[in-house]
């Protein structure tokens, strides 16, 4: 799958590195090395996926994650030379679809792109929308509806929003959801289901605080219902 990709890196050598790689492996590469022209970037050409630093000049990978996630649903896999579990669910909660620990070998860089890139393009699947009271998910365009208004999801979100859809009212363990992120946040612990979930329900629910849809089985997990009447 060939795609045009942004890369938002202060480190040129790094930068450098992981173009190379990306081009070998067919891609169209631009670079960057700080937030405020990777925005502008995106903004000016949308990428098919942002390869993001955290630790950025003028605006840091976190600002420009939460800033582009009220723009767009591009894919977003988040570098950091940090790996703490605070550190990932700030990343997943900031927007970002996958996360990568400096260092990393460029061969993890590409399969973690090449899982991302299959992931929003919906590859391989041709199965019916999937409708779920006035939700509807389609896994073939990778399109989310309520009420007919399209709803922009992350791959990340969408993965868990296909998966429940699929079998409503069906009470599902963080650790179950956890694996419908394989290939998407190889790295992600079961907090970071919790943080998509509150995502989600922004997105889906009249009132966010009072959740109908996506709701929550204490001391369990989460299932999705066909919400308000």
């Amino acid at each position: 799958m060939c795609a045009y990709l942004l890369i938002a890196e202060d480190d040129p050598a790094q930068a450098e590195g992981m173009r190379r790689y990306l081009v070998a492996d067919g891609h169209e590469t631009v670079v960057v090395h700080d937030g405020r022209a990777a925005l502008q970037q995106v903004r000016l050409r949308p990428p098919d996926l942002l390869v993001l630093d955290v630790m950025l000049p003028g605006l840091d990978g976190i600002s420009v994650s939460r800033i582009l996630r009220t723009e767009s649903a591009i894919p977003i896999l988040m570098l950091t030379a940090r790996s703490g579990e605070d550190d990932l669910l700030t990343g997943f909660d900031g927007g970002a679809d996958d996360y990568l620990t400096k260092p990393y070998s460029p061969r993890e860089l590409v399969a973690r792109i090449r899982a991302l890139l299959r992931r929003s393009h919906g590859r391989g699947d041709a199965a019916a929308p999937l409708t779920v009271g006035g939700l509807v998910v389609d896994a073939t365009r990778h399109e989310v509806r309520l009420d007919g208004v399209p709803v922009e999801c992350t791959p990340g979100e969408f993965a868990l929003l296909a998966a429940m859809a699929a079998e409503p009212d069906r009470v599902f363990t963080r650790a179950q959801l956890l694996k419908y992120t394989n290939g998407v946040e190889r790295d992600s612990v079961e907090r970071s289901i919790d943080v998509h979930v509150l995502n989600l329900r922004r997105k889906i629910e009249p009132n966010p605080r009072r959740p109908s849809r996506l709701v929550t089985v204490y001391g369990v997990g989460y299932k999705l219902t066909t919400g308000p009447v």
